[in-house]
């Protein structure tokens, strides 16, 4: 059965985005590992939509879906922000300082470790970003 939850582009959205993913784990019975790298990908996820996907101070729906298929948990992240694919962003160099690197990237770099597989559209003046996570 898919969930649906709909937020607003605030950051105190977190505190609902983090309910909704341990609501989803609790009924799929998903461990605490699994449960925490999720909620730890979407945050990122969603934070850098809220800072950099949106020209504008207006609200914006920002659409996560989630359905668990033959253990394997299947994300739809969904937005009306300006088009970005961040799997097209390279990865950070962390052979070098913190404070030498160039700013942005750990989030992308970070879901790219803790997911199994991502994906990126954009369709409908949409941004669609697919995560998904086997779960055993």
């Amino acid at each position: 059965m898919q969930k649906t939850i709909t937020l607003i582009n605030q950051i105190s959205e977190i505190s609902r985005l983090k309910s909704f993913i341990a609501d989803v784990g609790k009924e799929n019975h998903f461990s605490e590992e699994i449960v925490f790298e999720t909620t730890l990908a979407l945050e990122e996820v969603f934070t850098n939509i809220v800072h950099y996907g949106f020209e504008d101070d207006n609200p914006h729906e920002i659409v996560i879906r989630m359905k668990m298929e033959k253990g394997f948990l299947r994300i739809w992240v969904e937005d009306d922000g300006k088009p970005f694919n961040p799997l097209k962003a390279s990865d950070p160099d962390l052979s070098k300082q913190l404070e030498d690197r160039e700013k942005g990237g750990l989030g992308i770099y970070l879901n790219r470790e803790l997911m199994d597989s991502l994906e990126y559209e954009r369709n409908f003046g949409k941004n669609i970003l697919f995560m998904g996570k086997k779960v055993t």
